[in-house]
């Protein structure tokens, strides 16, 4: 059951709520990505989980949508409902404040010869020279708006419009882990190695999945991300070298 609250906007009838299964609700701000609705959906879910409500197994964003998920012998799916949905009133939730406890990575990241090998075609999609590319991606302070696909893999975004470009219609056959790709104005950082039809823009030595790790995902929904550009050769000795995982990367709490 998919329900537009009374406070829902009445030309796009969103929040909306929608039972998944017999044990998840989820609450969906818009049908395509913005930037509003992706902040929407990490300041609810961070709203959800402040509410300490019992019951209430786990929370997760998508990137435009927050979901729970919960036990309904403990808390009946109608009062979890109801419980949503007065949170959601009285509040503009894509105007709202982002959620605290967000971290600002700085990641260097090679955009050349062999670590940008789809650097060129991607930036002649958008319009832009090749440096012009480099510039544009580096100069983006870009969000960790979901985890997925793979383990611990960022989408991140939103760039500029330059990069409203399509997928591939081919796949590339494999990307490793820390390449940077990009399509619909978002990068992914890929976290194992996989098939995509992202195009392959750059390399950093971050890796977002630590298996090892007490906490194998080492992004969270709403963390940043800024790349700094580093030669060939930097890249080659940081992926030669480090060990923590972090790829020489720094962060920084976001105040």
């Amino acid at each position: 059951m998919a329900d537009a609250l009374p406070n829902s906007d009445p030309q796009t009838g969103f929040p909306m709520l929608r039972n998944v299964g017999f044990s998840g609700v989820s609450v969906c701000f818009s049908d395509h990505l913005t930037e509003a609705a992706n902040r929407a959906a990490l300041s609810f879910r961070a709203r959800v989980d402040a509410a300490g409500l019992p019951g209430i197994i786990e929370t997760t964003t998508s990137l435009t949508s927050a979901f729970v998920s919960y036990d309904p012998t403990v808390l009946p799916q109608g009062t979890l409902r109801d419980t949503l949905a007065a949170l959601l009133e009285g509040e503009d939730w894509l105007a709202a404040d982002l959620p605290e406890n967000r971290r600002l990575w700085r990641i260097p990241a090679s955009f050349s010869g062999v670590f940008a090998p789809q650097l060129e075609e991607a930036a002649a999609l958008a319009g832009l020279t090749p440096a012009q590319a480099v510039d544009s991606i580096a100069g983006t302070q870009v969000r960790v708006m979901t985890l997925g696909f793979a383990p611990g893999q960022p989408y991140l975004g939103i760039l500029p419009q330059d990069w409203d470009i399509p997928r591939q219609t081919g796949l590339t056959k494999n990307l490793p882990p820390g390449a940077i790709a990009v399509a619909i104005r978002q990068l992914v950082l890929f976290t194992t190695e996989t098939p995509t039809g992202w195009r392959q823009v750059g390399r950093c030595g971050f890796r977002g999945f630590r298996p090892e790790a007490p906490n194998p995902f080492a992004l969270r929904p709403g963390d940043e991300i800024r790349f700094d550009p580093v030669s060939e050769d930097r890249m080659q000795d940081i992926l030669a070298n480090d060990r923590t995982g972090n790829g020489a990367a720094s962060v920084e709490d976001i105040l």
